[in-house]
């Protein structure tokens, strides 16, 4: 299996996110991502930090679509592209109305035709063919107007493109369109809810499921005390359910609604929105802290890795627990040994 990290740069500290990844690099992570909220853009990070590294890819998980224009998102692409000698992903998402319309001044929807037009839009910009595209979001070059289609002076090249999607017919859209999948509130016991969908959305575009990169994980945290490293996490949880989206459009708490814990979801929902957060953590079932990480000893972590692997995850995206650097990337280069353990048990 693959292993994904992040770039580093919680704390903002350039020289620091340097060194963790060439040293991630060393320790044999294939890819490292940075990601898009209302803090640090997506793609700048990159091209600062690729100079860190030789072999593994760099991607960004996720771009927010609206905010740029897909022939914008084509050049940032391939610039990057070029820059790391082809070691670039573009990942990409719709984010969510409560930033895309509070932050952007964007209309949301039709997100998920938004972000359709844009993966056909990106692939036909990247492919060094003159933009032509008539869509419901997207118009290339507008009509009546003084546009003409227009072909990127930058060379062409085949970036791969990774979505961000947690809906029934999202997920089937990744399953037709993309390289890879990023995957969120995902419990490894569940795959199926999210993978079906991807699978037949790739069956029906006559494409090969194993083409495409599946990619979830959660925290690394070692320790004999699971107690110890459940409760903590718990209030993350709570968030995502409750603070992550709006009451009425919230896509995480819909994904474990599928899940079977639709009921906990709105439990949850209601704690936070009359202020009482602290119960909504507690209502959290350490299952589900435990189904969405990787903590505990070495034996449980072995589990956890199986059971991603087992559940059709072809990359664990994970986040190494740590005061430190020093301390992270111990626990990673523990993690690694670990998934080599149980890639040695399937080959033989």
């Amino acid at each position: 299996m693959k292993v994904a990290v992040g770039l580093g740069l919680a704390n903002g500290n350039w020289s620091e996110a340097a060194t963790w990844l060439s040293e991630v690099e060393r320790l044999g992570v294939d890819s490292a991502r940075g990601g898009e909220t209302w803090g640090m853009d997506a793609f700048t990070p990159i091209a600062r930090l690729a100079s860190s590294t030789k072999r593994i890819m760099l991607g960004c998980s996720i771009a927010q679509v609206g905010t740029r224009s897909p022939a914008v998102l084509a050049m940032t692409a391939l610039s990057l592209a070029s820059m790391t000698d082809g070691r670039f992903i573009l990942g990409l998402g719709t984010s969510g109305p409560q930033v895309i319309e509070g932050l952007h001044g964007v209309r949301f929807n039709p997100a998920y035709s938004r972000l359709r037009e844009t993966v056909d839009v990106l692939r036909i910009a990247m492919s060094g063919e003159r933009v032509r595209y008539g869509g419901k979001v997207y118009q290339l070059p507008l009509p009546d107007g003084e546009g003409r289609a227009l072909r990127l002076s930058a060379p062409p090249r085949a970036v791969p493109i990774y979505l961000a999607t947690l809906g029934p017919r999202s997920l089937r859209m990744t399953g037709e369109l993309a390289d890879g999948w990023f995957a969120s509130s995902f419990l490894a016991e569940h795959a199926n809810v999210f993978l079906d969908e991807i699978r037949a959305g790739a069956e029906a575009a006559g494409r090969s499921f194993d083409a495409i990169e599946r990619q979830a994980g959660g925290v690394v945290q070692f320790g004999d005390d699971l107690d110890a490293l459940v409760t903590p996490r718990k209030p993350g949880f709570a968030f995502e359910m409750g603070a992550m989206g709006s009451p009425e459009h919230n896509f995480y708490r819909e994904a474990y609604a599928r899940q079977g814990y639709g009921d906990l979801a709105n439990e949850v929902l209601q704690l936070w929105t009359e202020g009482r957060r602290d119960e909504a953590a507690v209502l959290i079932p350490d299952e589900l802290v435990v189904q969405s990480n990787f903590l505990g000893t070495d034996a449980m972590v072995r589990d956890r890795i199986r059971a991603y692997r087992d559940g059709g995850i072809t990359s664990l995206r994970v986040s190494p627990a740590g005061d430190n650097i020093g301390e992270r990337l111990n626990t990673l280069g523990r993690f690694m040994d670990l998934v080599r353990q149980v890639e040695a048990e399937e080959a033989a």
